[in-house]
């Protein structure tokens, strides 16, 4: 008989449900959240360095200036953001993750053993990239510029402890310099791999 009755009474069942929808429905909330943060703190960085790399390509232009602009943009998306900036000049589109050339006699796909190359990038050594890294290039040169922005979640997720650490966001953007001056053409100066 007491058993038919505590089988038949419903009170307290809500409580029950809450205690386990609950849980489930913060830890999606928060989940979308997080992921709604990192998509629009994407965004927002792309646009800024997309701007930065236009403004990074005049004649006037202030390459630290255009960085400060990036990190203003983004730093209230991702509170306590820092960034890394690199940018690699070429002398032309086709020029971009181009090794410079030289005698590849053993087809190792890199210059060594005494094979002569020349200098195009004019740093006294064979680069497997022929851009000036840290450079903003001179007239007319394109410039890869590139991002990285690393920041801690503001919306953690429960359960998920690995994922609470810093993350990084990543944003290039290419661009060719106005032709203010004469651009500077390529090395012709040979050397020899050891």
């Amino acid at each position: 008989m007491i058993r038919r009755l505590l089988a038949d009474d419903m009170q307290g069942a809500t409580i029950i449900e809450f205690a386990i929808v609950v849980p489930l429905f913060m830890t999606l909330l928060l989940g979308i959240m997080d992921i709604g943060q990192m998509v629009y703190g994407k965004s927002v960085l792309s646009g800024a360095v997309r701007r930065a790399a236009r403004d990074s390509a005049l004649e006037t232009r202030s390459t630290s200036e255009a960085d400060a602009k990036v990190l203003d943009a983004i730093r209230p998306v991702l509170p306590g953001v820092t960034i890394k900036t690199a940018r690699t000049s070429y002398y032309d589109f086709a020029d971009i993750g181009r090794p410079e050339k030289w005698n590849d006699a053993n087809t190792s796909g890199t210059c060594d053993n005494g094979e002569a190359y020349t200098d195009e990038n004019r740093n006294g050594q064979w680069d497997d990239d022929v851009g000036h890294a840290s450079s903003e290039g001179t007239a007319n040169d394109v410039v890869v510029y590139t991002v990285t922005a690393s920041f801690s979640p503001v919306f953690k997720v429960p359960f998920l402890p690995e994922h609470w650490s810093t993350r990084t966001l990543t944003s290039t953007a290419v661009t060719r310099n106005q032709p203010f001056g004469v651009q500077a053409g390529y090395g012709a100066s040979a050397g020899t791999c050891a």
